[in-house]
């Protein structure tokens, strides 16, 4: 068995293979390196056999996108921590250790990230993670060094190793056992939002998340789904909302998922008279599709144990600190 497997699962990312690739296997000589491909159409697997012998390959049979993706993969992996890592993600030197190191020292550590930084932009916090993901009662995600499209420049002030409640799919340090104990991605959601999904299994189950602010790479994001594609804005919406039915506590419940709805309506409605109706037309289908698995949601929230004292929910509703008194960086939210 492998202590340490780093894994990129990868669709048609020929050229992020090609850019990033060589950085991943320069500083991770004591982790073991997958591709796991995920049906590429490209000249991705020839590129691995020719350019990258060294890399294992594991080529699916299909595009299961990435929640299924990575538990296909997984799934045929040994060892006692995976390294999820986007195919657009430069690591640099000593990006694995400290985490590790942090994860040997805390065994309650399910999952952690390094600090995700701007590839074009380096000086400053990158949009998947930050550094470390945070939610709200209403199940808004946000991070420290990113609230909603708002990144703050690294002035070192996130450099401290950190409880959070989410850590980012681009670059996620999991115990591989813990991993399959909560039943891993929730292959459902396809992509978007799945790690925070998974990461609130995790909080159920007992476990803790970290951010560790003594690694950072390097992520150029969008990679596979571009923001304005309403594809990703159906599945932000659909997976939102079933992520907040399956795991929000029974405590508030009701509440939380009818000011959800109610304000789902007021995004479409913005989609529709200051961006695109496609965008408008893909909330409303999100809806649509959460109302047609409603039972399916409701079998998982009832298999999921419930916790209602998870500290790293922020309890106030992020919208209106952001939208309405204007608090634009992390440090000036309250304390939670």
């Amino acid at each position: 068995m492998n202590q340490i497997a780093v894994v990129i699962l990868n669709y048609n990312g020929q050229k992020h293979l090609t850019d990033f690739l060589p950085s991943v296997i320069q500083n991770s000589s004591n982790a073991a390196i997958y591709v796991a491909d995920n049906a590429s159409t490209d000249k991705s697997l020839e590129l691995l056999k020719t350019n990258f012998p060294e890399v294992k390959v594991i080529a699916l049979s299909e595009n299961h996108g990435f929640a299924q993706g990575y538990n296909e993969a997984l799934s045929q992996i040994e060892a006692e921590y995976y390294v999820l890592l986007n195919s657009d993600v430069e690591v640099t030197p000593n990006w694995i250790e400290p985490i590790i190191d942090l994860m040997k020292k805390n065994p309650t550590i399910a999952a952690c990230q390094p600090k995700i930084k701007a590839f074009h932009q380096k000086t400053h916090f990158e949009y998947a993670g930050a550094a470390g993901g945070f939610i709200d009662h209403l199940g808004y995600p946000f991070c420290r060094g990113r609230i909603f499209l708002d990144l703050e420049e690294d002035l070192g002030q996130f450099n401290n190793n950190q409880e959070v409640f989410w850590a980012t799919g681009a670059c996620m340090f999991v115990r591989a056992e813990i991993f399959h104990q909560v039943g891993g991605f929730d292959g459902d959601f396809f992509a978007h939002m799945e790690e925070i999904d998974l990461c609130w299994r995790m909080h159920h189950a007992g476990y803790q998340v970290f951010v560790c602010g003594e690694s950072e790479v390097y992520h150029v994001g969008g990679g596979t789904l571009h923001k304005s594609n309403p594809y990703k804005t159906f599945l932000n919406f659909r997976n939102g909302l079933a992520m907040l039915y399956k795991n929000h506590p029974d405590k508030g419940f009701a509440k939380a998922i009818f000011l959800r709805l109610v304000l789902d309506g007021v995004a479409g409605a913005k989609f529709l008279f200051f961006d695109t109706w496609q965008d408008c037309w893909a909330v409303v289908k999100a809806h649509f599709d959460f109302y047609a698995n409603i039972r399916k949601w409701h079998n998982k929230r009832i298999s999921i144990q419930k916790r209602n004292n998870i500290k790293a929910i922020f309890p106030e509703k992020i919208i209106w600190h952001y939208f309405v008194k204007g608090k634009k960086k992390f440090k000036d939210l309250p304390k939670f």
